[in-house]
This record gives C-alpha cells, structure tokens and sequence, in this order.
C-alpha cells in the first residue's frame, strides 16, 4: 500500500507540501489506473505495478492528521504496517533527492508523525522527496505550503518520474537495493526521463 501525503484542496495544489500527492498521481498514471473509490476522508485505487498489486491511496484530513484514515484503510484491506510505504515531502533534503527507509522517526514531519501514531509503530517504510532549501525562512509552515519557482519546476518534475522507478526497484528487487540506488546525491542519481546518468549509466 502506498500512501501519499498532502493537504486537500485547490489552494495547496503544486505545493511543496503536498509532493507526495503528485508523486502519487505520477504511479497512478504509470500503473494505467484512476481513483475508483472516495469517502470523506481519503481516496483510493488499486493498480497493477512490475505484476503486483498495489493500493495507492491520498488521506483527504489535513496533513496533521494523515494518521486516522490511513489506519483505517490498511485496517479495512487487511494489510501489516511494514507493507505500507508512505511518500512525502521533505525540508531537511536538497530540492529534489529522494531518501528511502525502512523505518524511523518522524524527522519533524506532523504527517507521518500521525502515520506513525495510528499505525502503531515506526518500522514504516517511507520515500522522502527533498523540496529544502540552503536556509530556514521565517515562516517555515507558510513556505512549505507556497509554489515552487519555475526554477525548481523541472529538478521537481525529475524527482516524480524517479520517484516511479524507485517503487518499481522496491517491488522488483527489495527495499535495500533500492536504497542503494536511489540514496544518493542528485548528481548521481538515475534521470528516468533520459534514462542516463548516476549508477545506471
């Protein structure tokens, strides 16, 4: 099961807050599938990626409160924790770098700080997009819900499609092997768009 976090709502589309919505929407697309079912609180869909099948599901509560309706769904689907990878932004990394884990904590992030509360435990995978920045603004709860530059729109474009393949090299090959892959500066990290660059190459 994959959860991406965001807040809903027009005003926080193309958020640096809300990038594990987009990057959700971007597997939802590669998977050939759309959103089939929606409650108050979240929506969902199942697809098929790499000949496995997957929930993809977006928490309609605000970011903060993420917790309660993923728990829900994986307690309706019948899944255990360490099958759910939650995909979310992150301040602390360079704008468009991914970070896989396993397990951890929360890093600051009220998000997942709620996952992991509801769902009971920390050992959740997660995949991190860096949208930070070199110094800390005033207002950080105001940054992180503004655009991004035009500037960053193509780093940001990249970090979704690599975001695609990083799942692909979790179900494929595992967790470890992913990391090992995609744990990496962003100078050394595949360019699914070209296909060259980083490890790959």
């Amino acid at each position: 099961m994959l959860v991406g976090l965001g807040n809903p709502g027009p005003r926080y589309e193309g958020t640096r807050h809300n990038v594990g919505f987009d990057a959700l929407e971007r597997i939802l697309e590669a998977g050939g599938g759309r959103w089939t079912t929606a409650t108050r609180d979240a929506v969902s869909a199942e697809i098929e990626l790499e000949g496995r099948k997957l929930t993809l599901m977006k928490p309609l509560s605000f970011m903060n409160l993420s917790g309660g309706p993923v728990a829900d769904l994986v307690k309706e689907r019948s899944y255990e924790r360490r099958e759910v990878m939650i995909i979310l932004d992150d301040v602390a990394i360079p704008l468009g770098t991914l970070r896989l884990r396993e397990r951890g904590s929360d890093g600051g992030h009220n998000g997942l700080a709620s996952v992991l509360k509801a769902l009971g435990g920390n050992d959740v995978a997660r995949l991190r997009i860096g949208v930070g920045i070199e110094e800390t603004p005033a207002d950080l709860a105001e940054w992180v819900t503004s655009s991004f530059e035009a500037s960053e729109r193509p780093v940001i474009e990249g970090a979704l499609d690599r975001v695609v393949d990083a799942a692909k090299a979790v179900l494929n090959e595992g967790m470890m092997k992913a990391m090992s892959r995609y744990n990496q500066p962003l100078e050394a990290q595949p360019d699914a768009r070209s296909g060259q660059g980083g490890t790959l190459a």
